[in-house]
């Protein structure tokens, strides 16, 4: 009896292996074979070898061994090797591609900006004022459990994938342009921060989460939302241990700085 499965494939329909061998779009109501299949014995297929064809039962579970952006396939076939996320065939038939309109809701996060994320340094950010600061306060009280609260929060197999496609389509302008801009200061401390900050606008693309964990934030909203605003807004906040920084622009200016000890007490107060 053969079960439907997720399959995940190149842009243009090839297979991630070897990006040439087999392309599923061009199958679609046609049943693929390994391309191995006379090279092993039955009691020789394993998982994660070029002894199977791979697809999940969890779309979700598709991103080992895969990246984004993708294709994505529904298939039928009879697993030779399972495990809890990933299963193994000899011959899968392809049944349908879905369109990649609707992979926001088969994901259930937002595929569609991870593809093409936002980056901070080519919005034309408002002037600096005081819903900016609110957040900028809210930010800083929340920050320290950013990282390990998305992690944790986040499907192991799909965090890897979504924060590659995120941070390299931004870290090198970001990363540079903050440098510039606070090149004497303490530089470990500054990237950590806009790394959190990275972290926060990718948490804010799975709207479907509803515990985070990690956080002593117990309500259903996203706990770390005001660093995903600034980020949204074209804001980039850095903090070197001493004071807070937002820059802006193509070249991450810096248009507001404050002491972290000015910026707790105004917290305090509030």
């Amino acid at each position: 009896m053969t079960t439907q499965f997720y399959k995940l494939a190149q842009p243009d329909g090839f297979d991630f292996k070897t990006g040439n061998t087999i392309n599923y779009r061009e199958n679609i109501g046609k049943t693929v074979v390994v391309p191995t299949i006379k090279k092993y014995k039955p009691n020789q297929r394993s998982l994660c070898s070029d002894s199977v064809l791979h697809a999940s039962r969890n779309i979700n579970d598709c991103f080992i061994g895969a990246s984004i952006p993708c294709s994505v396939y529904i298939v039928d076939g009879r697993p030779v090797v399972d495990s809890k996320e990933k299963s193994g065939f000899i011959r899968l038939k392809i049944i349908e591609e879905i369109e990649q309109i609707k992979l926001n809701s088969v994901f259930g996060w937002n595929y569609s900006e991870v593809c093409n994320p936002v980056n901070p340094l080519m919005i034309k950010a408002p002037i600096i004022g005081g819903e900016e600061l609110m957040l900028l306060k809210q930010w800083a009280s929340v920050r320290d459990s950013v990282r390990a609260s998305v992690r944790a929060s986040v499907k192991a197999s799909v965090w890897y994938s979504v924060r590659d496609s995120v941070w390299y389509s931004v870290r090198d302008s970001v990363r540079a342009s903050v440098w510039d801009s606070v090149w004497d200061s303490v530089w470990d401390s500054v990237r950590a921060s806009v790394w959190d900050s990275v972290w926060a606008y990718i948490g804010s693309l799975f709207p479907n989460i509803k515990t985070w964990k990690c956080t002593s934030n117990n309500t259903p909203e996203y706990p770390y939302q005001s660093g995903a605003d600034l980020w949204r807004q074209g804001i980039i906040p850095s903090f070197d241990g001493e004071k807070w920084r937002l820059h802006t622009g193509s070249k991450a200016t810096v248009v507001y700085e404050i002491s972290k000890t000015k910026l707790l007490e105004d917290i305090k107060t509030q």
